[in-house]
């Protein structure tokens, strides 16, 4: 699967292959577990995340890996993403505040 990331002007492919959305499934389990207890995001505390919002934070570590060069979160939160929210083509990422990022269908 691909999800396409776009960050400022730069256009980022990620291919995730398929053995990494179901081998990851524990980990997202645990993701989804930790937001159960709700999150953080910029200034507002969200006590019952949706998929959107959960999304919008997998995004935010994924600008973070970008950043730091970290292929591997980069890949594992774009699969996230493809699994949270089957048919997506990719995620509008928002520097500063998360809650701006977008989902791309």
């Amino acid at each position: 699967m691909i999800l396409e990331l776009y960050v400022d002007s730069e256009t980022i492919t990620v291919e995730v292959d398929n053995d990494i959305l179901n081998g990851a499934r524990s980990v997202f389990d645990k993701m989804d577990a930790d937001m159960d207890n709700g999150m953080q995001m910029h200034r507002v505390w969200v006590d019952h995340l949706n998929a959107e919002q959960r999304c919008q934070l997998a995004a935010d570590k994924i600008l973070t890996a970008i950043e730091s060069e970290n292929d591997n979160m980069m890949k594992m939160m774009s699969a996230y993403i493809l699994h949270k929210v089957p048919g997506i083509k990719g995620m509008r990422i928002a520097h500063g505040d998360m809650c701006e990022s977008e989902l791309v269908f």
